[in-house]
């Protein structure tokens, strides 16, 4: 059967038939494209790039333009998959005016399908606003990463149990705000059960556990493209680092060498190069 197109009611029919969802977060066409393929439910192109792509410490320094700018990439690559956009630190956040341009900027001009923000009773004003002007959005509580000043590093959310009342009642507050579903990020999986059990719309989870309407890892942290720490909720699916590392140190090595190119992959004549044209070359 010929696999439908993922629609925001589609993904919270998924909970109510107990079907698990599978979210990804990617931020490039190609990468974008194999997700899709791939059968991944949503993909979330998430503030992550701040730190996966673009090299920062933390999610915060990510703009609306540069994150655009992947949205509109990885939009274009799906033919399936819901498209999230998440909102960056700050685009949401001074006013209900201001986030209602931002969001309307992520379905316009990027090409989103709904767009994420972070925080809980203190957000859902916000969440309300966007929900009424139309735009499918969705929640994140738990480990805010925006708030990660406050919180003093990525540290567990819900330990105690006045923290763990608080998020219980983060997430009703943005299910009555709208929202269409809700992140559960860094809490103990008993919080996140009691959570996905008592709300009408779909929880991803990570790092919540397996009790989760549905998942979501950052891409490159499960194809393996990073050394160091990984937190405990990842699984890694491949070492594409070490893959793509020993690629690139062979093709040094070759071309050091002499031993790339050979004849077989130069060009000898003009027939040559018209046969081998770049496919988005233009004639000359």
């Amino acid at each position: 059967m010929e696999r439908r197109k993922i629609t925001v009611p589609g993904v919270i029919r998924m909970k109510r038939k107990a079907k698990k969802i599978a979210m990804l977060s990617v931020y490039d066409y190609p990468t974008a494209r194999l997700a899709d393929e791939a059968g991944v439910d949503i993909i979330l192109v998430g503030d992550t790039l701040s730190m996966v792509l673009l090299g920062y410490d933390t999610t915060l320094p990510v703009t609306m333009d540069e994150m655009l700018c992947h949205v509109k990439a990885v939009a274009r690559a799906r033919t399936k998959a819901l498209v999230v956009a998440d909102m960056p630190f700050m685009s949401f956040q001074v006013s209900a005016g201001d986030a209602l341009r931002n969001v309307g900027r992520m379905l316009k001009e990027g090409g989103a399908d709904a767009v994420k923000i972070e925080g809980g009773r203190c957000i859902a004003p916000t969440a309300r606003a966007i929900s009424e002007a139309k735009i499918p959005v969705m929640g994140h509580v738990g480990l805010t990463p925006q708030a990660i000043r406050r919180f003093g590093g990525y540290k567990i959310q819900g330990k105690s149990d006045t923290g763990r009342a608080g998020i219980v009642e983060d997430a009703k507050a943005l299910e009555d705000a709208g929202c269409f579903a809700i992140v559960l990020e860094a809490i103990p999986w008993s919080l996140a059960k009691e959570i996905t059990e008592q709300v009408r719309i779909p929880t991803i989870g990570i790092g919540a556990g397996p009790h989760c309407d549905g998942q979501v890892l950052v891409g490159h942290d499960l194809l393996g493209f990073y050394e160091g720490h990984i937190p405990k909720f990842v699984r890694s699916y491949a070492d594409l680092r070490g893959t793509i590392r020993e690629a690139f140190s062979d093709y040094v090595t070759d071309v050091k060498s002499g031993a790339f190119p050979s004849l077989e992959e130069s060009y000898e004549n003009a027939k040559d190069s018209q046969e081998d044209r770049h496919p988005e070359a233009g004639d000359t």
